[in-house]
């Protein structure tokens, strides 16, 4: 079962990303009997704010993601184009309206990239991985999660949503844009005290702070509208809801026990974290920070941070897993076969060898347009990243052994 996570950061994360996916594509092995690729066996991609808007293309149109992502929005003035919508008379007038926003037209500019794609016509498809697009709930600070759960609490139709609302809610940074905003129907179907009972899972706090989190929405009296902002506020790396998910169902074996005994054979989850640098070093001098210095310091400082503690949160969730494995793996009813493994990678712009090239990458714009020479360079560094990974190096090393020794073994397609 595998998983990769996009984070935000503009067009420079969409950039570094697209490299990621590509090197996971160019990464082939015999399975099975058969010719795939690392990118082929994702069951999930995962994208917060600007990592969405490539998550979504690549859900969204697959391979041709490879060829056609650059031409249609790394290459293209987006970020102009967006301004210059939003300056002409028709926009002008409708963001007069106290229930339209900016952020509306960037659904709009969206729209045209995904070609009026919904999420109906990605459950349409039999085959490719499924889609995250995480925002943030502004009142509670929680992830709003995009999927048929988070729908069914709130009484709604995710396959009605387009593709481009939810990317606009999950790239929605504030004062720069607009909040999104979704009604909530909770407690109009019986769907949605489901979805509630589903969510519960073991008594420790990461479940219950989901508990409390599924427990808001319901009283749509109380909550009858659901403002949300960019994804990152809550995790720029998209991947605490993974986690969250996992700790709250109390163990690994029970996370995985929909699936048939000795199914799992290989769990990998890719985190392409493109966070950049602060953009001035404020302790370096005693002069009172201005106001563009201290903006910058609480989004890529502070931020940085909580990166961090997810990070440090993943790595020990790692090592857990781990041990659970060697415990349950081979017994009698476990999902896991007896050999089973975990692969819990991190590819970081911080992962590039050349201090100069580093510096010059870190410093790039968190901007929905960024040079041509940057995209092809942050392409570059996200390729060169994964491959110089030592668990990317070992997850490789243990698919030729399983190839040379067990063909029957393999990573497993989660369709789920």
């Amino acid at each position: 079962m595998g998983a990769v996570t996009l984070s935000g950061g503009g067009a420079r994360a969409a950039a570094f990303g697209l490299g990621v996916l590509k090197e996971l594509k160019a990464t082939g092995f015999a399975w099975e009997g058969r010719q795939t690729t690392l990118m082929d066996e994702m069951g999930l991609v995962s994208g917060v704010s600007g990592g969405s808007v490539l998550a979504t293309y690549y859900v969204a149109f697959g391979d041709e993601t490879f060829t056609r992502f650059e031409p249609d929005f790394l290459m293209q003035d987006f970020q102009a184009g967006l301004i210059a919508h939003a300056l002409s008379p028709r926009s002008l007038y409708r963001i007069s309206s106290p229930w339209y926003g900016r952020s509306n037209l960037l659904a709009e500019k969206l729209d045209k990239l995904y070609r009026g794609k919904t999420f109906a016509d990605l459950q349409s498809r039999r085959i490719g991985p499924r889609l995250l697009v995480t925002a943030s709930d502004l009142t509670t600070g929680a992830p709003f999660e995009f999927t048929p759960e988070q729908f069914a609490l709130i009484c709604s139709d995710l396959n009605s949503v387009p593709l481009s609302f939810a990317v606009a809610a999950s790239s929605s940074v504030p004062l720069l844009l607009s909040p999104v905003t979704v009604r909530n129907y909770a407690g109009s179907c019986p769907q949605s005290r489901q979805a509630a009972a589903a969510a519960r899972g073991a008594d420790n706090l990461q479940a219950r702070l989901l508990h409390a989190s599924v427990q808001s929405y319901l009283d749509a009296a109380e909550r009858p509208y659901l403002h949300l902002a960019d994804g990152g506020l809550i995790d720029n790396l998209g991947v605490r809801g993974l986690l969250v998910r996992t700790v709250a169902g109390g163990s690994l074996d029970a996370s995985f026990q929909h699936l048939p005994a000795g199914a799992v054979r290989k769990i990998v989850l890719i985190s392409v974290n493109s966070e950049r640098d602060i953009g001035s070093r404020i302790d370096r001098s005693a002069r009172v920070p201005d106001t563009g210095q201290v903006l910058d310091a609480l989004v890529f400082g502070a931020g940085s941070r909580a990166t961090g503690e997810t990070l440090e949160a993943m790595s020990d969730s790692a090592q857990r897993w781990r041990e659970e494995l060697e415990a349950v793996r081979g017994t009698a009813g476990s999902p896991f076969a007896a050999d089973a493994d975990i692969h819990i990678i991190s590819v970081s712009l911080r992962d590039v060898h050349d201090p100069k090239a580093r510096s010059a990458l870190l410093q790039v714009p968190t901007a929905l347009t960024i040079l041509p020479v940057q995209v092809d360079k942050l392409q570059e560094a996200g390729r060169a990243a994964l491959r110089s990974s030592a668990e990317f190096q070992r997850l490789r090393a243990s698919l030729a052994d399983a190839d040379a020794g067990a063909p029957e073994q393999g990573i497993i397609h989660s369709t789920k």
